[in-house]
C-alpha cells in the first residue's frame, strides 16, 4: 500500500497539549477509527497512511484546532462528533456552528447549537410554525426549544411563551405530595423551570411570570384555550396519549409558534395506552408548515458514556425483537 503524508500546523504549546488531550487521549481516539501515524513534532502534526484516511483525518485535526481557538478547549465527546461528522460527510462545516448564537443567557453565556443536528433543528424551529424534535436524552432538544422561545420572546416576535408537559410519573409511584396544586406539579416541570433559570436568570424569569408573560403549567391546563403571538413548548410528549397531542396541537393561536419535544423509546404512560408522539409522526408527516428533527445518539451532549448507554440499550431491544 501506497503511504501518503498530510501535515497540520499547529499554533502554539498550550494548543498541541490540549489537542493531544490527557495522556494523548484524543489522539488515541482518531487512532482507533483511522488505520494512520500521526507524529507530533516541532509545533507540526504528520499523518501518514491510505491517501483518503490521512485527507480526512488532516481535515478533523484542522476543525479540532479551529474549536480550541473559539471555545479554549476540546471535550473527547466533541471529538468524537467531529470523527462521525466526517466519517458520514456531512455538508455542514462544524465550525460554521459556532459562529451561530441562538441566544445569550442572562450571565452572558453564549448559547450555540453543538452538532448538525442540533443546528438542523434550531434551522427548522425558525422557519417552521410547528417543529417535532423526537430522540434519546441529553440531545438539547428540550433546552434548545426554550433557547429559541426566548430568543423571540426577547425580539417581540411573541408575546408570551409557555412551557408544559404532562404530570406522569416516571416508572414510579410517588405516592401522596403535600402542598397546594402548583406544588403538586412543580417536580414533573423543573426540566423546564431549570432551562428558563439558565437562560433568562431567576429574577427576570420570576418578573415575567408574575406578569402573566411566561407560564410553566400541566398539559392538562391548555384544554379549551386558544394561544396567540405564544411561543409554546410540549416537553416529554412520548407521555401524551393520542387526544392529549391532539387537543395540544389544537390550541395554536395566530401568530403563535410550537414546538414538541420527546423520546419514544422512553413512554411512561400505562399499559395499553398509546403513545400520542409516536401516532403523530404518521399522521403529520406530510403536512406542510410542520417539521420533524429525528436526533441520533451522535448528537447526544452530555458525558460520551451517555452515547454508549443508549446503544447498548438500543442493540438490546434490537435483539428482543
Amino acid at each position: 500500500m501506497d503511504l501518503f503524508e498530510e501535515k497540520v500546523n499547529i499554533i502554539s504549546e498550550d494548543e498541541t497539549i490540549k489537542l493531544l488531550g490527557i495522556h494523548d487521549k484524543n489522539l488515541k481516539i482518531i487512532k482507533s477509527y483511522f488505520d494512520v501515524n500521526i507524529l507530533v513534532r516541532n509545533g507540526e502534526i504528520k499523518v501518514t497512511g491510505d491517501k483518503i484516511s490521512t485527507q480526512v483525518v488532516a481535515k478533523i485535526l484542522n476543525e479540532m484546532i479551529e474549536v480550541i481557538k473559539n471555545e479554549g478547549e476540546i471535550s473527547e465527546q466533541k471529538v468524537v462528533y467531529l470523527i462521525e461528522a466526517n466519517n458520514n460527510n456531512y455538508d455542514i462545516n462544524y465550525n460554521e456552528l459556532l459562529k451561530e448564537i441562538i441566544v445569550t443567557s442572562a450571565s452572558g453565556r453564549v448559547i450555540k447549537a453543538k452538532t448538525i443536528g442540533q443546528k438542523r433543528y434550531v434551522d427548522l424551529i425558525n422557519t417552521k410554525d410547528v417543529t417535532f424534535g423526537i430522540g434519546p436524552a441529553g440531545t438539547g432538544k428540550t433546552y434548545l426549544a426554550v433557547a429559541a422561545a426566548v430568543n423571540a420572546f426577547r425580539k417581540k416576535e411573541v408575546e408570551r411563551i409557555i412551557l408544559t408537559r404532562p404530570a406522569v410519573e416516571a416508572g414510579e409511584k410517588l405516592g401522596f405530595l403535600p402542598g397546594d396544586l402548583q406544588d403538586k406539579v412543580d417536580p414533573y416541570l423543573r426540566p423546564l423551570y431549570d432551562a428558563l433559570f439558565d437562560i433568562m436568570g431567576v429574577e427576570n424569569f420570576l418578573k415575567n411570570v408574575e406578569k402573566q408573560l411566561i407560564e410553566v403549567a400541566p398539559l392538562a391546563y391548555m384544554r379549551g384555550r386558544t394561544l396567540d403571538s405564544s411561543f409554546i413548548i410540549l416537553d416529554e410528549a412520548q407521555n401524551t396519549t393520542n387526544e392529549q397531542m391532539k387537543m395540544f396541537l389544537t390550541r395554536l393561536g395566530y401568530g403563535s409558534k410550537a414546538v414538541i419535544t420527546g423520546d419514544i423509546t422512553q413512554v411512561d404512560l400505562p399499559f395499553g395506552k398509546k403513545s400520542g408522539l409516536k401516532t403523530v409522526v404518521e399522521i403529520l408527516k406530510k403536512v406542510e408548515g410542520i417539521g420533524f428533527m429525528f436526533f441520533e445518539t451522535k448528537d447526544v451532549v452530555r458525558h460520551k458514556l451517555v452515547q454508549d448507554i443508549i446503544k447498548a440499550y438500543e442493540k438490546f431491544e434490537e435483539n428482543k425483537k
